[in-house]
């Protein structure tokens, strides 16, 4: 081994005192952060995961990358969120009707026939009303960082064509593991059947479930529209998606990587809508030329009618009654 002088000694110690204050300086030593979004591969919202870590790699140096497991490799959403939670997966793209099982004003976005276009739920959520419901993250473990889009939901079946609320009658439903979307199919006559994502297509082509509801990207990546050739234009829900992470990992970064996070989501959010408006086009395209059915010519009063046994719910709470109020407000 050789020996070092007293000068090389010196000057070797000079370097490590430097290095460790170059690591206190810039905040936390590089690291990977997970990311989990149960969509496929070419999803938008796995396309955005993977702008905002090349937008962080590129502010912090490399020193902060992003890795995202996507096509459910982390888990279903509900096990995603609560492994985030506990600080296991760092961020995570999810459905607000699933998280909204931990942070109530989500709850409210889930709501049906809330928003009354697309282009209201962008303002809403773009304003200040979003920002606050980010904010609002905080004490139940996470940290809200973007929305994303998810267009509106319909509801979709094999067995026959959905004009009105009768017609829904004795269906079962696949519905996301929520007590809010349970009981929305409930209230229109269906019997809700709640299955992890991952399980649909499997049960309607098994015929485990009449049907399901969702957008038309899912409607159609997952091939849902090989097994269920009605589709009904309810546009029930407008819910968005929501990009958060684990609050643990939060406060791993120092202020500036934080404000780096969040400018990146934030980009990341307008890159994601872009790439949406294209899918959707694109897969209302593929089903029809596939000859499925679509119902346009609806009964929308009766559909929102039915909905007012969850609104008088709603209206128990009065945070969730305030916020859906100043949400109907927006022009």
């Amino acid at each position: 081994m050789p020996v070092l002088s007293r000068a090389e000694f010196s000057r070797s110690g000079v370097i490590f005192v430097a290095l460790l204050l170059a690591v206190c300086t810039t905040g936390a030593v590089a690291r990977e952060f997970r990311a989990a979004d149960t969509q496929t591969e070419d999803y938008p919202t796995v396309q955005a995961l993977r702008y905002m870590g090349a937008l962080i790699a590129e502010r912090t140096g490399g020193r902060h990358e992003i890795k995202v497991f996507h096509s459910r490799q982390l888990g279903e959403e509900k096990e995603t969120i609560e492994q985030t939670r506990a600080g296991a997966i760092d961020l995570n793209r999810t459905n607000v009707a699933l998280i909204g099982n931990f942070v109530p004003a989500m709850n409210v976005l889930a709501m049906p026939f809330l928003f009354r276009s697309i282009e209201h739920m962008q303002k809403v959520l773009d304003g200040p009303i979003g920002s606050e419901i980010l904010n609002s993250f905080q004490p139940y473990g996470f940290v809200g960082l973007a929305f994303y889009d998810s267009g509106a939901r319909s509801i979709y079946n094999g067995v026959r064509p959905v004009k009105t609320v009768a017609d829904l009658k004795g269906l079962r439903i696949r519905v996301q593991q929520s007590e809010l979307m349970s009981q929305m199919m409930r209230s229109l006559g269906a019997e809700p059947v709640e299955l992890p994502y991952g399980q649909v297509l499997t049960g309607l082509a098994n015929h485990l479930i009449d049907g399901a509801e969702n957008n038309w990207p899912s409607f159609v990546t997952t091939d849902h529209y090989k097994h269920a050739g009605h589709y009904t234009l309810t546009e029930h829900t407008m819910s968005p998606e929501v990009l958060v992470i684990s609050l643990k990992a939060w406060k791993s970064l120092s202020a500036e990587e934080q404000t780096i996070f969040r400018e990146a989501a934030q980009r990341s959010s307008r890159f994601m809508r872009e790439k949406w408006r294209d899918l959707e086009e694109q897969s209302q395209r593929k089903a029809q030329d596939a000859g499925v059915t679509i119902v346009k010519d609806i009964d929308h009063k009766s559909f929102e009618e039915a909905m007012a046994p969850i609104y008088a719910k709603a209206a128990r709470d009065p945070a969730a009654a305030a916020l859906i109020e100043r949400i109907r407000k927006v022009e």
